[in-house]
């Protein structure tokens, strides 16, 4: 499939996207975590420079959607006085570090060490991304990075770059010359085009990015993360990951926030689900089970809505299974296989996906209009009903 374009860079607070409804202005704050000073600022800049529509992103990064352009520099002014951003262009590749929404005080400074030495290295492409990951169990291994710290199996701390099996065990006085090793290891292979991935490059040469030193594998994978009580607070989940500055506002009142890479905010210190409107609190709920990007108008590559037909067909999908409704075959929302994916072909048609992603050829056309008649016409994963084609 073709059709759409391949920017090969993410937004970011001092380079924002333009999209169909206006600056698309990305915040990675440090750590994730947000004080509920920030919550109610960020709430009150989306509102006053924006739409006050915000989106939950896939890497734990909050969007603030419809920003003008006349109101850019005035949304940094606000943004920067909260201390969500720094005006110096070389930090966004600390903001390149992911860190676990889990993760203790100790495992937060060692996501600002890793920020700093991502700064200090030649110019990586623009998706290149470092997982801190360093818990008991590993909470971020479907999150896209690169590069990952995590937990050996007998305890200590790995560097493990994404698609290996093991990684390099690294200390205090290690992780610099490992992380600066394996980033060189990775640009001399001419990956300098912005879109070069390290599990590509590992699916090709397994070796690739191999450097000297002790290896140990990693501890197991949690299991996905569901909106509901945990250790530290309460998950809290969006339907698509989109919040609104009155919501925001909200639950600023109800303590500190963190960003997740699942769309969901975790609230600290919470002990029971809000009573707020607009939060998915239920981890049964349907609405768990269906990925959309924002879609037309306000995605200029979409070919088609995505979010009102994501929505008619939730509770038609199976409670093991994931659906995927893509505007354009780029698949920003899930660039992963899903169980269902149904790529907008233009508006009145999609094409369906069983066992892929947005990116895999197709000769199955659906109609839209009658998906969002009859639901029930959604087919199952593996194997459609010929009648239903």
């Amino acid at each position: 499939m073709t059709g759409f374009a391949v920017k090969g860079w993410c937004p970011s607070a001092l380079r924002p996207m333009l999209a169909g409804d206006g600056l698309v202005v990305r915040l990675r704050p440090q750590g994730g975590r947000i004080t509920p000073q920030q919550a109610r600022g960020i709430a009150i800049a989306a509102r006053r420079h924006g739409s006050g529509r915000m989106d939950l992103t896939g890497r734990a990064s909050l969007q603030l959607r419809g920003v003008r352009a006349t109101a850019h520099e005035a949304l940094i002014d606000d943004l920067e006085a909260l201390g969500l951003v720094d005006r110096d262009p070389a930090s966004d590749a600390g903001n390149a570090v992911l860190t676990s929404p889990f993760a203790t005080d100790a495992d937060l400074a060692l996501s600002r060490r890793v920020a700093g030495l991502l700064i200090g290295l030649p110019p990586l492409p623009a998706k290149f991304g470092v997982a801190v990951d360093a818990g008991p169990l590993r909470v971020l291994a479907d999150t896209p990075a690169d590069l990952r710290l995590e937990r050996s199996q007998g305890g200590g701390l790995i560097l493990r770059p994404d698609g290996a099996l093991d990684g390099n065990l690294v200390t205090d006085e290690t992780i610099a010359p490992a992380l600066q090793a394996m980033v060189a290891a990775f640009l001399d292979r001419g990956v300098h085009d912005g879109r070069g991935r390290v599990a590509a490059l590992l699916a090709q040469d397994p070796d690739a990015l191999r450097v000297p030193g002790d290896r140990a594998l990693p501890v197991p994978a949690d299991v996905a993360q569901c909106p509901g009580k945990v250790d530290l607070g309460f998950l809290v989940g969006f339907a698509f990951g989109e919040v609104t500055s009155d919501t925001l506002s909200a639950l600023a009142d109800l303590g500190p926030l963190r960003l997740t890479p699942w769309r969901m905010l975790l609230i600290e210190g919470a002990k029971r689900a809000p009573d707020l409107a607009g939060l998915i609190t239920d981890p049964q709920d349907p609405m768990l089970r269906v990925i959309a990007c924002t879609g037309a108008p306000d995605c200029p590559q979409a070919l088609g809505t995505t979010r009102d037909l994501a929505r008619s067909l939730a509770r038609h999908v199976a409670h093991s299974h994931t659906l995927h409704v893509a505007g354009c075959a780029k698949g920003c929302a899930h660039p992963r296989p899903a169980d269902l994916t149904l790529v907008a072909v233009d508006d009145q048609s999609l094409s369906l996906v069983r066992n892929g992603s947005a990116r895999d050829l197709s000769d199955i056309l659906l109609s839209r209009a009658a998906l969002l008649s009859d639901p029930s016409l959604l087919p199952a994963p593996r194997g459609l009903d010929a009648a239903q084609l």
